[in-house]
């Protein structure tokens, strides 16, 4: 062979090669090859779509940091982020970007390295914090003595996220007791939602369908959604089934799927897709299903897939059992098993309305209060990873409507009580009230 044919089927031979291995991260058709071509175990929270290697990847071009804001961009927005890109573009930490490039999620996360892999994520020595912040405990003495590892840990400083713990908060909510005196979450408001967005139908006394004449309607099913909040709020039979807009509108559809459920759920539906149990649909994969989980999970429950109405059955839509029956139905880890017979078990079945059930849902969907038109409205949050990373975020969206600040923290830090679903009272203490407090004190007037 001749040096130039020799150059000539290389050049072709790299050229068949590179556009092969590009359609392998691009096409869901070969996900044979790409779990082949996974360089190392995905963490937990992108395992599930790490056959989608486009959701991050760009071919030959790494990941950028566009690829992890779609995804995780509107959660930092909410939160405030307490290191965002904008602070290391400023030249003046230019000294501090040259030891951490802080611009780049990537610098702090990295997939397919478990071995270097800890809590969040976080690919990092766990010492990173003192890159920025060595000399904290000159700044503030109640820092001083404190160990390079201690930062982000017992419920003190999270990196994007301080919203439950900054300093002014955990000062207002000193002193507080364990339990409240009128411990109580804000109840749902959907139907005061839809006024608000001018969208609430009339209450339906009388349920008669109102499908199309060739649809075969099963009047049990009629029956049982009579009493439901739906029919309540005047939500028929064409509400769902019936395509409002594009291209099928005023078609019927048997199953209609989440769309259906956006029309008046649009943010919990967006929720579930942000979700573990809705990301893979998400992404345009097969939908989650218990078998393809990390955590322990009943068997009769394996090949079950999840959709708006795996916790909400059609017609019914008890909204007690999808607090409760439906996350039991599968999940089967020791803090989930622990759940009957718990403090918080025995109190979902109190009645009074100063002291409603405390449910799976109370604390892992908790209730969220937004503004929309001029009016506060209370939704449901449908991820429940939201305010699980890290869990301190939980402190604000869950545990403080019925407990005070320093219990809640001290709870939320306690592995083992959490294990057992808050039996007993927690044995660690978070000081960072007590930090806090006293800083404030002594700051000068």
């Amino acid at each position: 062979m001749t040096r130039s044919g020799y150059w000539i089927g290389w050049i072709a031979l790299v050229t068949v090669s590179s556009a092969y291995l590009a359609a392998v991260l691009t096409t869901d058709a070969t996900t044979g090859m790409k779990a082949m071509l996974l360089p190392g175990t995905t963490t937990a929270g992108h395992y599930q779509i790490e056959l989608t290697c486009g959701s991050c990847h760009t071919p030959f071009g790494g990941v950028s940091n566009d690829a992890c804001l779609r995804c995780h961009g509107d959660e930092l927005t909410a939160a405030d982020d307490s290191h965002p890109r904008s602070k290391f573009m400023d030249p003046r930490n230019a000294s501090l970007v040259a030891r951490l490039d802080a611009r780049q999620c990537i610098t702090c996360h990295r997939e397919h390295a478990p071995e270097m892999t800890r809590p969040m994520g976080v690919t990092l020595p766990d010492d990173y914090c003192w890159t920025c912040h060595a000399e904290v405990g000159r700044e503030r003495p109640s820092h001083a003595g404190m160990t390079f590892d201690s930062c982000a840990s017992a419920g003190c400083h999270n990196y994007h996220d301080n919203t439950a713990l900054y300093e002014d908060f955990l000062v207002a909510h000193a002193n507080e007791p364990a339990v409240l005196a009128r411990p109580r979450a804000p109840g749902r408001a959907l139907r005061d939602a839809l006024g608000a967005m001018g969208a609430a139908p009339a209450a339906l006394p009388r349920l008669a369908s109102d499908a199309p004449a060739h649809i075969a309607i099963d009047q049990s099913r009629v029956g049982a959604l009579e009493t439901t909040s739906h029919a309540r709020a005047g939500v028929n039979c064409t509400a769902c089934h019936v395509v409002p807009s594009g291209d099928e509108a005023g078609q019927w559809l048997d199953r209609p799927g989440e769309r259906a459920c956006d029309a008046c759920h649009g943010a919990e539906v967006k929720g579930f897709f942000a979700s573990r149990h809705g990301m893979r649909p998400a992404s345009g994969l097969a939908r989650m299903t218990p078998a393809a989980a990390r955590l322990p999970m009943k068997k009769a429950a394996q090949e079950r897939q999840l959709s708006c109405v795996s916790c909400h059955p059609a017609h019914d839509f008890d909204t007690r059992r999808a607090a409760v029956d439906a996350c039991l139905g599968c999940h089967d880890d020791q803090h989930s098993r622990a759940y009957i017979g718990s403090p918080h078990h025995g109190l979902m079945t109190r009645t009074d309305a100063d002291r409603a059930g405390v449910t799976c849902a109370t604390c892992h969907l908790p209730r969220l209060t937004t503004r929309v038109n001029g009016a506060d409205i209370v939704t449901v949050q449908h991820n429940p990873n939201a305010n699980l990373r890290p869990n301190e975020k939980m402190a604000r969206t869950a545990c403080t409507y019925c407990h005070g600040l320093g219990f809640s923290l001290d709870a939320l830090a306690d592995r083992e009580l959490i294990a057992r679903n808050f039996r007993g009272t927690p044995v660690r203490h978070v000081a960072g009230i007590e930090m806090a407090t006293k800083r404030t004190t002594e700051r000068p007037n």
